[in-house]
């Protein structure tokens, strides 16, 4: 039975990499929970012990949070940002500043995933009516999507995952995360702006009558609930109340509308994500307890393979979110690792973050950009994005270890 379960891991695993199933229209959720489902009809697990892999704050406090970035999207903001700075498109450098500051802001404090969800099909189509190129500036929209997600424990998925499972204070991570993501912030925009230097000139066009359009919200009274509702859980988040209690608190209060149905809110929710997320927890955790549980991390580190050192974590942070994806690798180090150091975790949650900009396979960011991209018309290949993403990354990684190095989280 150990063998038949290592070979679904490892098959998983591939999927994550490969992203499909070849000859069938299945996507890494539906690997994810075909794998599940085939560890519980072939007994290797009860559903009980399948519930009890996943774990349940991570994905209420996912949840909570996709209910607060939804309550932006029915206030109008995701429009009304993206018609903002397709108005700035004759002015191609500010237009790069606008995105890469915009983009990197909100995806700190709404899930990166959402935000680049939200905007890419908006800003495609402001731009293409200007006469603007648009894939330097969604590549901009990924890179500082990821690059700003990583200042918080709340910017994307695998950072979540950190936080619920490890227990890392989240002011905490912020103040040692911050410098490192202003900086990947700068990177990406000095890379982008070098790379198509010459090339970022809008033909003199007039204005589209919608882009003229540039109010930042179109209902003003959600956009007051919106920002209501993300500062009562930054006040919270300093309380001794677990993080997903206070977001699904949050979240209910949001849903308790007279004016929003609660399924619009609620059909706003990633619910892809969320299965990706429960059924790599089953098929990880039953992996991990068929190779010995907690005692695969002391295995681990008489081989020197646990990752608490710098020269061990960052060259693997590199190479498995641009090969399985960091929310992939994130569950898989967590499980394998369950009494992990908060220095090593935070340096995870950075570097993990900061790696899925290698590739356009790196992140779920970069993939949902270009398949969102590819629907409005817009091809974003990866060459294209290697280009510009290869420079990103290797920068900020650099910046990112020396900070590290420098603060002592983690021996070198």
């Amino acid at each position: 039975m150990t063998d038949v379960v290592l070979a679904i891991f490892v098959a998983t695993y591939i999927g994550m990499a490969t992203g499909r199933i070849p000859g069938l229209k299945v996507d890494r959720t539906g690997i994810a929970l075909i794998a599940a489902v085939a560890l519980l009809a072939i007994e290797a697990i009860t559903p009980i012990e399948a519930a009890g892999f996943i774990d349940l704050p991570t994905m209420m406090l996912l949840f909570g949070l996709m209910i607060v970035a939804a309550q932006f999207g029915v206030a109008g903001v995701f429009d009304g940002v993206a018609r903002r700075i397709a108005a700035t498109a004759d002015r191609p450098n500010r237009l790069l500043a606008a995105v890469i500051a915009t983009s990197g802001v909100m995806s700190a404090w709404l899930t990166n995933d959402i935000v680049v969800f939200a905007m890419t099909p908006l800003l495609c189509a402001g731009l293409k009516a200007r006469g603007a190129n648009p894939v330097p500036y969604l590549i901009a929209l990924a890179a500082s999507a990821n690059a700003g997600s990583a200042t918080t424990l709340i910017g994307n998925p695998q950072n979540i995952l950190i936080g619920q499972m490890t227990g890392l204070g989240f002011w905490h991570y912020l103040a040692i995360a911050l410098p490192v993501a202003i900086a990947a912030l700068l990177i990406a925009y000095g890379v982008i702006a070098w790379l198509w230097r010459g090339r970022l000139t809008v033909p003199n066009l007039p204005q589209h009558p919608h882009v003229g359009t540039t109010a930042l919200y179109s209902d003003r009274l959600q956009f007051v609930k919106a920002m209501i509702a993300t500062a009562a859980l930054l006040i919270l988040f300093m309380t001794p109340v677990p993080r997903e209690v206070s977001t699904l608190a949050v979240a209910g209060i949001l849903l308790a509308s007279r004016r929003i149905a609660s399924r619009r809110l609620v059909g706003a929710v990633d619910w892809n994500l969320l299965i990706l997320f429960a059924g790599l927890f089953v098929v990880t955790g039953t992996a991990v307890a068929a190779l010995g549980g907690s005692d695969l991390a002391a295995r681990l580190a008489s081989a020197g393979w646990l990752p608490d050192r710098l020269h061990v974590l960052a060259p693997l942070a590199l190479t498995v979110s641009n090969t399985i994806g960091n929310v992939p690798a994130v569950i898989l180090i967590l499980q394998a690792w369950p009494s992990p150091p908060m220095g090593a975790m935070a340096a995870l949650a950075l570097l993990s973050t900061l790696a899925g900009n290698l590739l356009i396979t790196g992140s779920l960011a970069n993939i949902i950009v270009a398949e969102r991209a590819q629907a409005a018309g817009v091809h974003l290949g990866f060459a294209e994005h290697a280009r510009a993403g290869i420079p990103i990354t290797l920068l900020s990684f650099a910046v990112a270890v020396i900070w590290l190095w420098g603060l002592g989280l983690l021996p070198p």
